[in-house]
């Protein structure tokens, strides 16, 4: 297998790196996340410009019909610049109406750079489970009327649009009943509390309160969004795969620049033997992790693909993979992130934790990808619990 970038990924990834360094730098990254609205319409308009917002996006619809891998490109240099842009929020939305096939007019506006998107799947008492949902969606006339909470939806108040979940139909923690909404965030009914996260990242607590809704608000299938959102939701774990890679990657660099000016006993401190030692394990967690996110890209890229152009019922096997490699990717970045994090602040001393050194900055980071659509623990779970894990096992 060839993972080796084509050139125009690596052009991509090029640009995004100039620009980067020369728009995006740490100092204007801490004025952007010290400012009141926490993100740059500037930047974001040129992130629509390198045609990043279409890259995903089909060509029917004004994209450019990128796949897992290219959007591994992307991210990856988005997480080594810190980009607190809601790049990521808005990708993983679009995914959502990518996957539901009757929303071309968002897409179309998406693509262009126009709209923002986020979102509202998470509540109080769900953590990771996504199907855990107790914000219920019923009939109103032709179309639908929505009341419950959503708490940390990352982005929401600077997006345009709501993909939020609820409860059509059956018990709360089950599959079957569950229906996927796109709502204007200024609809009436729609209160945001609008917060500074961790790591700079803005997030609200989304409260609808009798929120009505057409028929054409449907994402998918109603009682039968499931699927839909449980793809979506491994989709968006791939890209924080990819972000927290970019974001270790450079935190790895750091240190070692920083073990080779900061001197100790008249000799710089990356001259001994313990600290190689440490500097060593990171780089072993990061390219284990390396391993890991590509194929979770490489999965979803080829599921990608197979839905296009084979039946449903034909792409088990593909999704099974999908569902197997991103559960895999997610548990192995989460373990590397934690431990290059940690090590990196320890070999960095007191300094490590300060708000001015970037080191700080790229910990916060990715304690909260960790965290967001489910922890180590989490996917280490569903890893366990995919068909065909203990089977393994006993041959092996």
């Amino acid at each position: 297998m060839d993972f080796n970038f084509k050139e125009e990924q690596l052009q991509l990834a090029d640009a995004l790196k100039r620009w980067i360094a020369r728009d995006y730098t740490f100092e204007a990254r801490r004025a952007i996340v010290g400012s009141p609205a926490g993100v740059s319409e500037a930047a974001w308009a040129t992130l629509a410009e390198l045609g990043l917002t279409a890259l995903p996006l089909p060509e029917a619809q004004g994209g450019f019909d990128g796949d897992a891998v290219d959007m591994f490109v992307v991210m990856q240099e988005l997480g080594r610049g810190l980009v607190v842009e809601p790049y990521f929020a808005t990708m993983f939305g679009a995914e959502f109406l990518r996957r539901g096939r009757a929303h071309e007019a968002l897409l179309e506006r998406v693509a262009a750079g126009d709209l923002k998107l986020a979102c509202a799947l998470g509540e109080r008492q769900s953590r990771h489970d996504l199907r855990d949902i107790a914000m219920r969606a019923t009939p109103d006339g032709a179309g639908w009327r929505l009341n419950g909470e959503k708490k940390v939806v990352l982005h929401g108040a600077q997006a345009g649009l709501l993909i939020v979940s609820a409860r059509t139909a059956g018990a709360q923690r089950d599959e079957d009943g569950i229906t996927l909404f796109a709502v204007p965030a200024d609809a009436a009914g729609v209160v945001m509390r609008d917060v500074r996260m961790l790591d700079g990242q803005r997030a609200a607590d989304v409260l609808l309160r009798d929120v009505t809704v057409g028929a054409d608000a449907v994402i998918g299938t109603v009682d039968e969004g499931w699927t839909i959102l449980e793809a979506a939701a491994d989709h968006g774990a791939g890209l924080l795969c990819a972000e927290a890679l970019g974001a270790m990657d450079a935190l790895f660099g750091a240190t070692l620049d920083h073990l080779k000016t900061r001197q100790q006993f008249g000799v710089p401190i990356g001259k001994f033997q313990a600290l190689q030692h440490r500097m060593a394990d990171m780089y072993v967690h990061l390219e284990q992790a390396r391993s890991m996110a590509l194929l979770a890209a490489v999965r979803l890229a080829a599921e990608q693909q197979a839905a296009g152009h084979q039946a449903e019922d034909a792409c088990t096997g593909i999704v099974a993979e999908r569902r197997r490699a991103v559960a895999a990717a997610k548990y192995r970045v989460g373990q590397a992130a934690r431990f290059v994090g940690q090590q990196a602040i320890q070999l960095h001393g007191g300094m490590g934790v300060t708000d001015e050194l970037p080191a700080s900055h790229y910990f916060k980071r990715l304690s909260t990808i960790e965290l967001t659509l489910g922890d180590c623990d989490h996917h280490l779970a569903r890893f366990i619990a995919q068909p065909g894990f203990y089977d393994d096992e006993e041959a092996a």
